[in-house]
């Protein structure tokens, strides 16, 4: 499974845009690709009070769609990207040496700015059953889309996934990260999908109605949480390459970390980068190096 998460700062896609970098589709080992934006609209008070517009969401959609379903050169036999990857159930080769791919989209569901999308190769299509989505706003008076969480759930096979896109509340100010934890708290609190009853046949299938009681949970998105230092000390850290001090204040790491954390209990993934709050745009350097622009550079 490939899930990934891309805060677009409000920029429209240009139609060219190549997203098979981003999706590692050279490889080739990845079944189920779960991807979740924000901003994928500016949030002006026009986007987030007014219909959900779509037409950004389905240009991310047809990229995802390009990207994932162009056919490149198979995999060598028994390949496994490097000893991390391996391909559970490889897709067959046709006669010309190109691996034909084949991705549907199992749901697609947009929130004012925030976007999820899942998608699966097209032979495990017939295997996923029950999809069904779930949005929860938390933004203006604690209830508009502008921040929150779009959830997706479905069964493939017998297993039950629940895969949570949030977008929580920003700011780096004392108090900000409460706000944070509290939009974690709603989202899970609030979020539900229909109750169907199981069959004597399949007891399996008896259906989840909230977030945690799926077997396979991913919560994904611009999660907005900080580094508890000031910023002279971080930037500091981050040129001398101190990444034990920055992880040791990360504030998610604290929520997953400490008995009572809005988030004890998760696992999170390794940290193999460097903090990304704020890139100059289209840099690898950070906003506030007088050298490369104005404030207007700015991007999260």
């Amino acid at each position: 499974m490939f899930a990934s998460t891309w805060n677009v700062g409000g920029v429209a896609p240009p139609d060219d845009l190549d997203l098979s970098d981003w999706l590692d589709t050279r490889n080739g080992t990845y079944d189920i690709y779960v991807l979740g934006f924000q901003e994928v609209v500016p949030l002006r008070a026009r986007n987030v009070l007014g219909a959900d517009k779509n037409r950004i969401g389905m240009r991310w959609n047809e990229l995802v769609r390009a990207a994932l379903n162009r056919s490149s050169p198979s995999p060598s036999p028994g390949a496994t990207g490097g000893g991390e990857k391996q391909k559970v159930h490889p897709v067959r080769d046709g006669a010309g040496g190109l691996q034909s791919r084949d991705f549907r989209c199992v749901v697609s569901k947009q929130m004012v700015g925030i976007l999820l999308t899942v998608w699966v190769r097209g032979d495990l299509r017939r295997f996923v059953r029950r999809p069904s989505v779930s949005c929860v706003g938390c933004g203006v008076m604690g209830c508009l889309g502008n921040k929150g969480a779009v959830s997706v759930r479905f069964w493939l096979r017998d297993t039950s996934f629940c895969f949570v896109c949030c977008h929580l509340a920003s700011g780096g100010r004392e108090g900000d990260e409460a706000h944070r934890n509290a939009d974690a708290a709603e989202i899970l609190r609030r979020t539900s999908f229909p109750r169907r009853h199981c069959s004597s046949s399949s007891p399996s299938l008896a259906t989840p109605h909230k977030i945690l009681d799926h077997d396979r949970v991913i919560l994904l998105g611009d999660l907005n949480y900080r580094i508890s230092l000031p910023e002279a000390k971080t930037r500091l850290l981050v040129e001398r390459h101190d990444w034990k001090t920055l992880l040791d204040n990360d504030q998610l790491r604290g929520e997953v970390s400490s008995e009572g954390g809005t988030f004890n209990g998760w696992n999170e993934g390794a940290i193999t980068f460097s903090p990304t709050y704020k890139y100059h745009r289209n840099s690898d350097a950070y906003y506030g190096c007088a050298q490369l622009g104005s404030k207007g550079d700015k991007l999260k």
